[in-house]
């Protein structure tokens, strides 16, 4: 587990094991979103795995994958409203942490201006300046 911190309560990381699962509770996170489709992991990864190693270790779980399809309006509003649930830090993840910090981005660029939003990801070592014409877009709205 390598998490990555873009705000105090939203962290990003690449894809974790079930064997984390303690250690990601003794962390202080008190959720585990994940943004990564089954379709690219090996079952032992997959949600239904997932979820039963962090349930067991009593963290929430929630499953929301993402491909460049999917990253959508409803669902950059369900990611937030995720992350707004819950009683303390996220750890979200993927197969880099992208997608989790890019889905984050995209929700949070009306508040904080499109740079704040690309130096918060730049710190965490996430260079998404390509998406600078879209979160200008939407950080104008």
């Amino acid at each position: 587990m390598t998490p990555r911190i873009l705000t105090d309560t939203y962290h990003v990381s690449p894809q974790i094991s079930p064997e984390d699962a303690a250690a990601i509770r003794d962390a202080g996170y008190v959720m585990v979103l994940d943004n990564r489709p089954d379709a690219e992991v090996p079952p032992e990864f997959q949600t239904d795995a997932m979820r039963e190693a962090m349930e067991a270790a009593g963290l929430r779980f929630e499953a929301l994958p993402l491909t460049h399809q999917t990253m959508n309006a409803e669902n950059i509003v369900t990611q937030a409203d995720l992350v707004a649930s819950a009683d303390g830090p996220v750890l979200a993840y993927c197969a880099s942490g992208t997608r989790c910090t890019v889905i984050w981005a995209l929700a949070n660029v009306e508040s904080m201006g499109t740079d704040a939003v690309l130096a918060t990801a730049a710190q965490a070592g996430y260079d998404i300046s390509g998406l600078r014409p879209t979160l200008d877009a939407l950080a104008e709205k």
